[in-house]
C-alpha cells in the first residue's frame, strides 16, 4: 500500500464492533471523496495489514459496503468503489444492528422523526387512523400477554402513528427501517424471570397506550412528549444492558 492508503485506513483500536468500525472508515472516506468512484480498493491483505483486523471482519465490512451499492467487485480484479457511490435510497439493513450502540443510533433518528409524526397525527388523524391505531395496539397486547417479543406488532403501531400525518414520506421512510427497529436479538427475555418478564410487558403496553391516548385525544404536545418518553426509555434500557455486558 502507499503512504496515501495507510492514512486513509487507520487502525481501528477496538471499536464496540469491529466489522461496523471497519465498514464505517470505510464509508466516511468513500463519501468524502478520499476513495473516489471508480477506485479499486487495496487488497484484503493490504486492509487486514493497516487496520489490524481479521480477513471475516475484512470480508464482513466489505459485504455491507456492498450491500449499499457503494462498491462493486471485478472478478480476479477486486473491489472498487462505485462510479455513482451516493445511495439513492436510504436503508438499514440487518448487519448494521449488530451493536446495542447501533441501535442507539437509530433510535436517535427515530426520536427525531417520531416526535413530530406523533404531533402531526394527533392533529390530523382520522376516524379510519383511530381504528387502525387500536387494532394494532390490541395486536401488541396480546403478543405481550402472550410472552412474545411483539416486534412485528410494536413495529405496525409505530407505523400507524406515521400513516396518521397524513403525509405518506413518514411511512414510506419508516418502511425502510422495517422490524429492525424493534431488534428481538437483544430483548433478552429468556434471560429474566417470570416477575421481571411482567414489569417489562406491563411497562410497554403503559407506555404504548399512553401515546395511542394522546393522539385520539387530539393533544399534539402530550403526544410529542409520550413518544420522546417512550424512545428515551428504550434507549436508557439498552444503555443498561450494554453497561451490563462490558462489565461481565
Amino acid at each position: 500500500m502507499t503512504d496515501r492508503d495507510n492514512a486513509v485506513f487507520n487502525t481501528i483500536r477496538q471499536p464496540p464492533n469491529l466489522r461496523s468500525g471497519l465498514a464505517d472508515t470505510l464509508m466516511a472516506q468513500i463519501e468524502s471523496g478520499d476513495l473516489k468512484p471508480g477506485q479499486r480498493l487495496p487488497t484484503e491483505q493490504a486492509i487486514m495489514r493497516t487496520t489490524g483486523v481479521s480477513r471475516t471482519i475484512v470480508r464482513e465490512a466489505l459485504a455491507t459496503l456492498r450491500a449499499k451499492g457503494l462498491i462493486t467487485t471485478r472478478q480476479g480484479l477486486g473491489a472498487f468503489v462505485s462510479n455513482d457511490p451516493n445511495p439513492r435510497s436510504f436503508s438499514i439493513i440487518p448487519n448494521d444492528l449488530q451493536s446495542i450502540d447501533e441501535i442507539l443510533r437509530v433510535l436517535e433518528l427515530r426520536m427525531g422523526v417520531e416526535y413530530e409524526a406523533a404531533g402531526l397525527a394527533a392533529l390530523r388523524r382520522t376516524p379510519e387512523d383511530l381504528d387502525r391505531m387500536q387494532d394494532r395496539l390490541d395486536a401488541l397486547d396480546k403478543a405481550l400477554e402472550e410472552g412474545g417479543y411483539g416486534a412485528q406488532e410494536d413495529y405496525a403501531f409505530h407505523r400507524s402513528i406515521l400513516v396518521a400525518t397524513q403525509n405518506s414520506y413518514y411511512g414510506r421512510l419508516f418502511d425502510t427501517f422495517g422490524d429492525l427497529m424493534v431488534p428481538r436479538q437483544w430483548a433478552r427475555l429468556d434471560k429474566m424471570t417470570a416477575a421481571e418478564r411482567k414489569r417489562h410487558s406491563a411497562r410497554m403496553r403503559r407506555e404504548h397506550h399512553a401515546i395511542f391516548a394522546a393522539i385520539r385525544d387530539g393533544e399534539e404536545a402530550a403526544a410529542r412528549r409520550a413518544i420522546r418518553t417512550h424512545l428515551s426509555k428504550s434507549a436508557a434500557r439498552f444503555e443498561e444492558l450494554r453497561d451490563a455486558n462490558t462489565s461481565s
